[in-house]
């Protein structure tokens, strides 16, 4: 496997039987501990960002043309669920909160939501893969992230009584 490939399938996570989408998506979960863990949320933002530019670079290579991606070309999915993890990461440094203290209910719902955004494609999900080339296949999951993120801190601020 060459480095773009490497890239685009997460390390070959992509190549995983099922649901490579939802692999990767996992894969992020624990991504984002570790990296808050190791930094907090400038770690998390600066490798999101720095894996987002990858992923642009990388997608392009196993496109060949075409207008989508195929199946195993899954760093759009872990682009998209750090981006949804942002809050967490957030909210835990805001409050001084230790790294391990990781709020389960919010990676659970949103794991569970970006998975379903990024399936269904509502818009602006849907707009933004309408876009041709890398731009379109990093965009709509990034679009997902940002859609998840902000339903994850409504739901936080109604469960923790900001609203």
């Amino acid at each position: 496997m060459n480095g773009p490939r490497l890239i685009a399938t997460c390390l070959g996570i992509g190549t995983l039987p099922g649901a490579p989408g939802t692999w990767a998506s996992a894969a992020a979960i624990a991504l984002a501990w570790g990296l808050h863990a190791a930094g907090g949320f400038a770690a998390l933002g600066l490798a999101t960002v720095a894996l987002g530019l990858l992923g642009y670079w990388a997608t392009s290579r196993p496109l060949d043309g075409r207008a989508k991606a195929p199946p195993e070309v899954v760093i759009d999915q872990l682009v998209g669920m750090l981006v949804a993890l942002w809050p967490l990461s957030i909210g835990l440094g805001q409050i001084g909160a230790e790294w391990h203290l990781w709020p389960w209910p919010g990676w659970v719902v949103g794991f569970l939501l970006f998975r379903f955004f990024a399936i269904v494609r509502p818009p602006p999900v849907n707009w933004a893969g309408r876009l041709a080339g890398p731009l379109g296949v990093m965009l709509d999951d990034i679009a997902a992230g940002l859609l998840t993120a902000l339903i994850v801190v409504v739901a936080a601020g109604v469960a923790h009584g900001w609203f």
